[in-house]
Parts: C-alpha cells; sequence; structure tokens
C-alpha cells in the first residue's frame, strides 16, 4: 500500500470517528452505515444501543446480481440498486426512519446515490 493511500484512509476514519460521535443508532432510528471499497459498496442497519445488525445487503448479494444491476459493483448503478434493496428489507423489518452514516465519505458518487434510492424507497433520515 502506498503512503498516500494510508494516509486517506488514516484521513476517512478520523472523520467517520469524528460523526460517531454524534450519530448514533437507537431502536427507534437505527443507522444506516455505508461502506465503500474500490469494488463495491456495503450498507448496515444498526442498532447501537443493542449491538445489533438488523439489515445487512452489498454488491455482492445474489439478489442483486440476478436483478438488471450492473456486473461491477463499484458505480453509481449499482449503489442505486443497493439503495433500493435496503430501502425493501427495511421495510421487511418495519424500519421507517434512519440516521445516515456515511462512514468518513465526501456525500458524493455512490454514497450520494445510494442515500436517495433509500429515500426514494421509503426510508425517511
Amino acid at each position: 500500500m502506498s503512503l498516500r493511500r494510508a494516509s486517506q484512509m488514516a484521513g476517512r476514519e478520523r472523520r467517520h470517528h469524528r460523526l460517531r460521535k454524534r450519530v448514533v443508532g437507537t431502536p427507534e432510528r437505527p443507522r444506516l452505515c455505508v461502506f465503500r471499497s474500490v469494488k463495491h459498496l456495503y450498507g448496515q442497519i444498526i442498532n447501537d444501543l443493542e449491538g445489533r445488525t438488523l439489515v445487512a445487503a452489498s454488491t455482492l448479494d445474489k439478489e442483486l446480481k440476478k436483478q438488471a444491476a450492473p456486473k461491477h459493483g463499484g458505480n453509481v448503478a449499482a449503489a442505486t440498486a443497493l439503495g433500493q434493496r435496503i430501502a425493501a428489507l427495511a421495510k421487511e423489518q418495519k424500519i421507517s426512519r434512519v440516521v445516515f452514516d456515511r462512514g468518513g465519505y465526501l456525500y458524493h458518487g455512490r454514497v450520494q446515490a445510494l442515500a436517495e434510492a433509500a429515500r426514494a424507497g421509503g426510508l425517511e433520515f
């Protein structure tokens, strides 16, 4: 790993810890956490008070691959499909309100596409 990449990761982790001081998932409003890698995107809805993951999905899921979602999970189209999938899974669990944890990433591109698709799918945050 290059020195530049290591410093970028450290910066993201600092931003994420700063964000997590304010963003806490409760039973009434669990936390929608996003992790972005180079090739894929992951989303979880978490109740921090109990330490439980209520809903989890990623661009690696078989259900997303069966849909008309793109083969590569690292683009905006795949992020949109993932946001819709997370919203559908949350509705099954009777979750309608969440707090959004962008994971230290900028609210731009894939992270923004996932958030907007989840909102369109019925999640409120």
